[in-house]
């Protein structure tokens, strides 16, 4: 499967990174459903909050069975959460991988304290790791509000 970052799908579908940007962060801070893949194959699914830096697409995960998940089997679906308005929707699916840049960890735990108004990692962030997650498919829903019956939807595949 063919996957690229946030900032070069950005740059290929910015009519569709900039809507989906706004809905994962619609609350204030990044919110959004992540879908692992459970050891028998089965779906496993969580709220995270992930984090858009620069040309990265990352989150803080804790020691968890979704952690475990992503680290056995990268494969990943995100979804942003309900519209606070309306029914757009923003989905996006792909491979998670550790991150192990050094200046990318830093930049990733500075926003997430900078996004929450923190001065000091909460306990425990210590024991989480960041992971990148690479688009590979993309669908964006559009609508005119509640009971839309004709939203738009564009999507968007990595290689074609």
């Amino acid at each position: 499967m063919a996957v690229v970052s946030w900032g070069e799908f950005a740059a290929m579908r910015p009519d569709l990174a900039g809507p989906g940007q706004d809905l994962l962060y619609q609350f204030g801070v990044g919110l959004a459903f992540l879908s692992t893949v459970r050891p028998d194959g089965g779906p496993r699914l969580h709220p995270i909050c992930p984090l858009v830096i620069g040309e990265r697409l990352v989150a803080h995960i804790i020691r968890s069975p979704k952690r475990d998940d992503l680290d056995r089997d990268g494969r990943f679906a995100l979804h942003s959460f309900p519209a606070a308005a309306g029914e757009d929707a923003f989905y996006l699916t792909g491979s998670a991988k550790r991150i192990a840049d050094a200046d990318l960890l830093r930049a990733a735990t500075a926003q997430f304290l900078a996004e929450r108004q923190l001065d000091a990692e909460p306990d425990g962030f210590s024991d989480g790791e960041f992971f990148e997650f690479l688009i590979g498919r993309c669908l964006l829903t559009q609508t005119t509000g509640q009971g839309d019956w004709q939203p738009r939807h564009s999507t968007w595949a990595a290689g074609g």
